[in-house]
């Protein structure tokens, strides 16, 4: 079967397309699926340019999508002909995150074999139903990037009608998580460097928007757009170079979850000030597995699909790292085959 395969040391450059043997059928407890899409997301692009060392000739990508050939002796869940999406921590089946979550042992296209390949035979556990009438190329933004805003907003902040959200940047999590925000009829407020993506945030919905270059100290300038009281909950992507300013824009007894080190893995925090805001800051990584059941009947009762920004073909998985890159997206990256 074609798939993409990480050479050591790592880098784009040393993505590899290759033959590998037929996974087979699966035996029991397991189920084989033919696989047509994969996106983007920025700990795959980790892995892939070496920042996040794994083994070599590791098969990449956390979230795969894809359609039920075969189920083995015992598996009830599925059946042949089902759409299914990969799970991020298939060894996570619900309840609170305990110390295996989180080492990446276990996690696609990391600790193991991931999805930029043609087939998987896999535990029925590694994967959940898809929404019914999407894509592949849409589903396959569940299992990172939509999982982590549902968590972010749902699970762990407790989103509600009338509450105000900031969400940082125009990338996968951010866009899917203005989505819930207004399907959960609450306020958004989105930061970008572009006008242009402002405004096309403001299309799908977003009450207010900064622009982070021309308004630097955009902490306070959220805080005056919610006239003075601040933001119910951030969805933090940025960091430690953004995280001073989340704090700043945040309410008192308000929620941060900090999901993303865009701007690095260290920095200084301003612990006076987030006490003063007795502001709850959560790091989180994705979810549970029923954490995304939930999500998924969530996207089939509010109809939201997903913005995919460029398609790629499997043998353009560097080239898609590369646009990725750039920043140049709206949304999610996807690849299809």
């Amino acid at each position: 079967m074609k798939a993409i395969v990480v050479r050591t040391p790592g880098g784009l450059d040393h993505l590899q397309l290759t033959d590998l043997p037929d996974p087979g059928q699966p035996a029991a407890g397991e189920i084989r699926v033919k696989l047509h899409a994969t996106s983007l997301n920025f700990h795959d692009l980790l892995v892939a340019n070496g920042g996040i060392p794994t083994a070599d000739g590791r098969v990449p990508m956390a979230d795969g999508a894809g359609v039920v050939e075969a189920v083995g002796a015992g598996v009830s869940e599925f059946k042949p002909g089902d759409h299914v999406v990969s799970c991020f921590f298939p060894h996570w089946p619900a309840g609170p995150a305990f110390a295996e979550v989180g080492n990446f042992q276990g996690t696609p296209g990391d600790g193991i074999d991931g999805f930029a390949a043609e087939y998987a035979v896999r535990p029925a556990n590694a994967f959940t139903h898809a929404p019914r009438g999407w894509t592949h190329a849409e589903s396959a933004t569940i299992t990172t990037a939509g999982l982590t805003a549902w968590r972010a907003l749902v699970g762990d902040g407790q989103l509600k009608a009338g509450d105000t959200v900031l969400t940082l940047g125009t990338g996968g999590v951010s866009i899917i998580a203005l989505q819930i925000t207004k399907a959960m009829g609450a306020r958004v407020i989105v930061t970008s460097s572009s006008d242009e993506k402002l405004a096309r945030a403001r299309g799908l919905g977003a009450d207010d928007g900064v622009n982070y270059r021309t308004t630097p100290d955009w902490g306070r300038a959220v805080r005056e757009s919610t006239g003075g009281r601040g933001v119910d909950h951030v969805v933090e992507l940025g960091g430690p170079g953004t995280l001073a300013q989340s704090i700043d824009a945040v309410r008192v007894g308000g929620h941060i979850s900090l999901i993303g080190v865009l701007t690095g893995r260290q920095g200084d925090v301003p612990t006076s000030v987030l006490m003063a805001k007795q502001a709850r800051l959560q790091g989180l990584i994705v979810g549970s597995r029923q954490q995304q059941r939930d999500f998924v009947a969530a996207l089939e009762q509010t109809r939201i699909r997903p913005v995919l920004d460029r398609s790629f073909g499997l043998e353009q998985l560097a080239d898609a790292f590369r646009f990725q890159e750039s920043g140049g997206h709206f949304g999610k990256v996807v690849v299809e085959w």
